[in-house]
């Protein structure tokens, strides 16, 4: 059975009902899925973000990384940032709704699309 790991930047802990945050890096937390091929979510875990702009450590995609990832699901992110997963072979797709639950039953269905070009607008944290 293959297992996705899939990270959701989220701006509370409030489990599949976490809201999905504005801003990549700033999310307070981060959701992660663990689901089976079949579709069947086999755990659900906030961890939080604690990144440099937490007045942690490292850039918001190192500790994304750190949990490896297989998908990546966001509203939009810088230029940089996408490069880093494009080149951990970290697929990223853009988030069409607003809770982990709808994000994830729209991507069961295969509704998100890849995230191929960053938002320009981001302000370069690296």
């Amino acid at each position: 059975m293959t297992i996705e790991r899939i990270v959701i930047p989220v701006i509370e802990d409030a489990g599949l009902n976490s809201r999905l945050s504005e801003h990549f890096g700033r999310a307070p937390y981060f959701m992660v899925i663990e689901m089976s091929s079949e579709g069947e979510i086999l755990k659900v875990e906030a961890i939080p973000n604690t990144s440099e702009h937490f007045g942690g450590f490292g850039r918001p995609p190192d500790r994304i990384l750190q949990l490896n990832p297989t998908v990546l699901i966001t509203y939009n992110m810088g230029p940089r940032a996408l490069n880093m997963f494009q080149q951990a072979r970290v697929t990223v797709l853009r988030a069409n709704a607003l809770t982990v639950r709808e994000v994830i039953e729209a991507f069961k269905r295969g509704q998100l699309e890849e995230l191929t070009e960053g938002c320009r607008k981001a302000r370069s944290l690296f």
